[in-house]
């Protein structure tokens, strides 16, 4: 498997990026666009609507708002979200895909889009069936325990009490199989011997509660989700998902910490348009959504959750060439699996 090569190939090699918590952005990708744009024929003449293929609480429902409170800022343009969660993004990309291709709906979606793909080829391609406008972010997962967990307190003493419960021990996770999130936890399973179920929430707000309220004994999630919890003191990061360990991260083992030797794969988040969509108002959105990600409010997001520790910005063919490497990096994975593709 050449997992390293495809990060390097988009720009994202774990084990050689400069971290740092507090990134000061003194230019910004979008920074050369114009600073407004009319659109076209008057367009869009009433508010526009996103598809969120999960819920509000996650990762995806905050970039959601963060993205659209920047367009409405930078256009005046209103636009209205609309959550559609359930089948790790499968029923909101479904719902989306029967909306008209007048360019008023857009998409947001994550790397399950391109991994979903990957596993059945009958599902949208988001690089050709969709027109990405931009991907405003790419970030690592950890594994977390509560704060206040007295059974183990770090990855080593996890690791060996998870081997003395046979089996019992329970991590939240998505549900989806073949999933990012289920991908890396076989990576861990394997190369540190751990026997653990994986417990399935598609919904943030449960798979956070549930660790929260005691129903399972370690969550896998990215940093940037769970950055209230992380904040108020509730949860304990005890492994990052990278060669090496962020300097917002400093004191919690990365891969390479833990003796844990495979390349990570990443999470990616963006915004969609139906490739069908009127040219002239593509163009418009791609501005829109491009020169939102600049603004100091968005930038603001970014970084309060961690979203400044990865380069997390891809234009239009940018975000087409990240999606297409993933797409052919999740086949060798699946196939390595054992995983029937259609």
């Amino acid at each position: 498997m050449q997992l390293k090569k495809f990060l390097a190939s988009t720009g994202i090699v774990a084990g050689s990026m400069v971290f740092g918590a507090n990134l000061a952005f003194a230019a910004c990708a979008t920074d050369s666009l114009p600073a407004s744009m009319d659109g076209p024929g008057g367009f869009p003449e009433r508010a526009l609507t996103m598809v969120v293929p999960y819920g509000p609480a996650g990762g995806s429902g905050q970039v959601a708002q963060a993205m659209a409170e920047a367009v409405t800022e930078l256009t005046g343009v209103s636009i209205n979200r609309d959550h559609k969660p359930g089948g790790s993004g499968a029923v909101g990309m479904t719902a989306y895909m029967a909306t008209p291709a007048d360019g008023y709906t857009v998409l947001e979606h994550i790397d399950d889009a391109a991994s979903g793909h990957a596993l059945d080829s009958t599902q949208p391609n988001p690089a050709e069936d969709l027109i990405p406008l931009v991907t405003s972010q790419i970030t690592f997962s950890q594994i977390y325990i509560r704060a206040e967990e007295d059974r183990f307190t770090d990855w080593a003493s996890f690791v060996e009490w998870v081997k003395a419960q046979g089996g019992k021990a329970t991590i939240a996770n998505v549900s989806k199989e073949g999933s990012m999130e289920r991908i890396n936890m076989k990576y861990i399973t394997d190369a540190t011997g751990m026997e653990i179920q994986q417990i399935s929430f598609d919904k943030g707000a449960p798979r956070y509660g549930a660790l929260a309220g005691g129903q399972v004994d370690a969550l896998f999630e990215q940093p940037g989700d769970v950055r209230n919890f992380l904040d108020a003191g509730t949860f304990k990061p005890i492994l990052t998902l990278l060669k090496e360990a962020p300097s917002a991260f400093a004191d919690t083992p990365s891969l390479v910490d833990a003796g844990l030797d495979f390349e990570p794969l990443l999470r990616f988040r963006g915004f969609y348009v139906h490739k069908d969509a009127p040219a002239d108002r593509v163009e418009w959105l791609t501005w829109a959504f491009q020169k939102a990600y600049c603004l100091d409010s968005y930038q603001a997001y970014n970084e309060s959750k961690f979203m400044n520790l990865i380069d997390s910005y891809r234009d239009t063919e940018g975000s087409k060439s990240l999606i297409t490497n993933t797409i052919n990096q999740y086949r060798e994975v699946y196939k390595e699996l054992g995983l029937e593709l259609k």
